[in-house]
């Protein structure tokens, strides 16, 4: 198999880049000139001729590594795996008294022994150049001339050389990067998810207030100037490849050099600032080892003197967020500062900051843009983007402030301790249940993508308590205590929660700061609306992909209904090219699903301005146009009358009102088992021909009254919408679709 390459042919390569920046490398690649580039994980594919690929080695400021594909055998087992890899003409890629070196990687192998495989390689290069040349080649794992990448996908092996040699994100400048620094290419992915090529373009100044080692401010400078982040290295893989193009690469050099001096003529002001006199030296040395010493201007200075260096800018940060560096204690309160910092000097500038921690962007005070997604090596973080303006200004809650759901458990797990000590207590049969659910539902949830789910529920007459396990960023517990008849001891059911609840942070691997404790009664009136406290933290989950702000502390419920779970799935299923409209909405999560389903256009109606709000959240957290996708606060009795003057019309409507409600936002009571037949009426009356009403309710004692409805197809789907974690309570919800006639049902609300 020769691999001869001429210079102006299209070749196959493979670039690798951190998780999450697939999107911007292939819009990078493209400007480089790659043919038709093709997005993987981790990576993206294209074809395109040796130029294209030095410059991508040259000038890619996301990538880690430009692969050039040499061929591809079966690899079914280790034998195969070296025939195949002896296959390649060797000889005319590296000189046989070079080095090298070779990388395996493997994904649904049969091999099973990754060192195993790169010395099944080795060997058939080896052997390979000694057959035809008579010498060998040398092994080096630092720095070879040459260095192999294998990877086997089941039984087919792909062959590549690498031409960066090294990690592309190892620009050359940095020597001492401090705690826990940026990679280059991370960095540089941050900016440009910021909109910082853009602002530079418009002479925007950059500020990074907390910089450390000065990444993002020489990245940015690098951006600003044009100037290629290859220029400073002095190894690349290709330098000791046989088929190396010394005139090309001297010529794209001499290029980027140029275009480096021009562009260092119109550099906005970049400044960075910290607090660390060590974190700022190295800064000033890296910033010097890059030529950029006079274009970028770092200083010691604590972030609460922080201050713009122009009317307008960018500030990009990337401070602690809890996981290595800084203190749970301690950094909700630094992002509360930097929000303060943010909003009293700095109206007129956009700012973009990074975490692994979303929810501590409630501590800003400040709406973001939709949060972008990337990754921190292993960690999942996000990029929060925000306009610094009044109108996006909000006060955010004490963070410290204890509430009576995280109270509860303390004072539970306190009990526990005391009784274990006293030679009593424990658990067993709750905990032997709760082990046996979840051995069960744990599959399920696997099979089926379910983050969110319940994992006991009154399994045991004694424990009589519901446990939810969500999962999105990190895990989180909410267990409910149902209210203890009255012929129980107060005491003895006091005991036994506390032994139960003792038993979950271990069983479910979580933080006994992430069980949250409340107790489940039935409510009267407006009561089960009512805030329980003022805690105002907010985490992240997820739900067959979508993302969902919950609250486990300030309402009785989370925001999430895990009931409906199926009931959501059917909606994003049944939303396609949909109008979609969601009545008694509450956190808007059913529309979310529609939206993210493919609906054109949705309308979220509900009296809460709260819930309201935190469907807008959601909204945004998912990355939706909020044109498209409407919230109006207002009685759904009255909207419903003047949505039929209005002649709206939607494909699909989700119906699923509380079962009592007397809020003094209303007009009179609402009775859902009185009120469903006009209700359902007055929804028929805003159905499209072909359109589906999705009516659901929780008022275990109802009944429908399908007589009252007219002439319209009513199907029952209660025990299609219930999913197996809530098998043991099938009456938690009853649900229908009712699909009506082409033309309206009744004249009015009240008809």
């Amino acid at each position: 198999m020769n691999t001869t390459l001429a210079p102006a042919a299209n070749h196959n390569f493979f670039v690798t880049c951190p998780l999450g920046v697939e999107p911007l490398l292939s819009r990078e690649l493209t400007g480089l000139g790659a043919d038709a580039p093709h997005e993987q994980r981790a990576g993206v594919t294209f074809a395109g001729t040796l130029e294209t690929a030095y410059r991508a080695c040259l000038w890619s400021r996301l990538a880690n590594r430009v692969l050039l594909r040499l061929g591809e055998f079966p690899a079914g087992d280790f034998d195969a795996l070296y025939v195949g890899a002896r296959g390649i003409d060797w000889p005319t890629v590296l000189d046989a008294r070079g080095t090298f070196a070779v990388g395996f990687t493997e994904s649904r192998s049969t091999l099973g022994h990754s060192h195993y495989a790169a010395l099944k390689v080795k060997d058939a290069i080896v052997d390979a150049c000694r057959e035809i040349t008579g010498q060998r080649p040398d092994v080096d794992t630092a720095r070879p001339d040459v260095r192999v990448h294998v990877h086997v996908e089941q039984e087919r092996g792909e062959i590549y050389l690498d031409l960066s040699g090294e990690s592309l994100h190892r620009r050359g400048y940095r020597d001492e990067g401090g705690a826990a620094p940026l990679k280059e290419n991370l960095a540089a992915a941050i900016l440009l998810r910021a909109g910082w090529p853009e602002a530079a373009a418009e002479g925007c100044a950059f500020l990074d207030p907390m910089c450390g080692s000065g990444t993002l401010c020489i990245e940015a400078a690098l951006i600003a100037a044009d100037s290629a982040p290859g220029l400073l290295r002095d190894y690349f893989g290709f330098f000791g490849w046989r088929g190396h193009d010394g005139l090309l690469w001297a010529r794209l050099r001499e290029e980027a050099q140029a275009r480096r001096a021009a562009g260092f003529k119109s550099v906005p002001k970049i400044v960075g600032y910290d607090e660390d006199r060590r974190a700022v030296r190295a800064a000033l040395e890296n910033v010097a080892r890059a030529g950029l010493t006079g274009l970028v201007h770092i200083e010691k200075r604590e972030l609460a003197d922080a201050a713009p260096v122009a009317p307008t800018g960018l500030l990009v940060v990337n401070p602690p967020y809890g996981e290595r560096l800084g203190d749970e204690k301690t950094v909700p309160a630094l992002y509360e500062r930097l929000g303060e910092v943010l909003k009293s000097r700095f109206q007129g500038w956009r700012a973009a900051v990074f975490t692994g921690n979303p929810e501590l962007g409630f501590r800003l005070g400040i709406r973001s843009e939709k949060p972008l997604h990337l990754r921190n090596g292993a960690l999942e973080c996000v990029l929060l983007r925000l306009t610094v303006e009044e109108s996006r200004f909000f006060t955010p809650r004490d963070a410290g402030q204890d509430s009576p759901a995280r109270q509860a458990v303390r004072d539970a797990l306190r009990l526990a301790r005391q009784r274990k000590s006293a030679g009593h207590g424990g658990a067993e049969d709750f905990a032997n249940r709760l082990r046996k659910n979840l051995k069960h539902l744990s599959r399920w949830a696997k099979r089926e993508g379910v983050d969110c789910y319940r994992v006991y529920d009154a399994d045991l007459p004694e424990y009589a308590l519901a446990v939810d396990l969500y999962q999105g960023e990190e895990r989180w517990v909410l267990a409910q205590e149902y209210a203890a008849p009255r012929s129980i001891d107060p005491a003895l059911a006091e005991a036994r929660l506390a032994d139960a609840l003792a038993e979950i942070p271990a069983l479910l691997d979580i933080r006994p700061d992430h069980l949250f404790l409340k107790v489940r009664q039935r409510q009267k009136g407006a009561a089960q609306y009512e805030r329980e406290s003022e805690a105002g933290r907010f985490h992240t989950v997820f739900e067959h992909g979508g993302r969902f702000w919950v609250n486990f502390e300030d309402y009785l419920d989370t925001g999430l209904f895990l009931d409906h779970r199926v009931t959501r799935q059917k909606l994003g299923a049944w939303a396609k090219d949909k109008r979609f409209l969601n009545l008694f909405c509450y956190t808007a999560t059913a529309t979310v699903h529609a939206a993210l389903g493919g609906a054109r256009a949705s309308t979220s109606v509900d009296m809460s301005a709260t819930y309201l709000d935190w469907a807008g959240r959601n909204f945004e957290l998912n990355g939706l146009d909020r044109s498209m996708h409407e919230r109006i606060q207002a009685d759904c009795l009255a909207w419903l009358e003047n949505a039929r003057r209005e002649r709206r019309r939607y494909d699909l409507i989700f119906l699923d009102p509380p079962s009592f409600s007397n809020s003094k936002r209303m007009e009179g009571v609402l009775d859902v088992q009185r009120d469903h037949p006009r209700l359902i009426r007055a929804c028929l009356d805003l159905l499209a021909p072909g359109g589906t009403l999705v009516f659901s309710t929780n008022l275990r004692t109802f009944r429908l009254e399908a007589e009252s409805l007219g002439d319209c197809r009513i199907e029952d789907i209660s025990r299609a919408t219930l999913p197996p974690d809530f098998a043991r309570n099938p009456r938690i919800h009853q649900c229908w679709a009712i699909r009506g006639e082409t033309k309206p049902v009744g004249n009015s609300i009240g008809g």
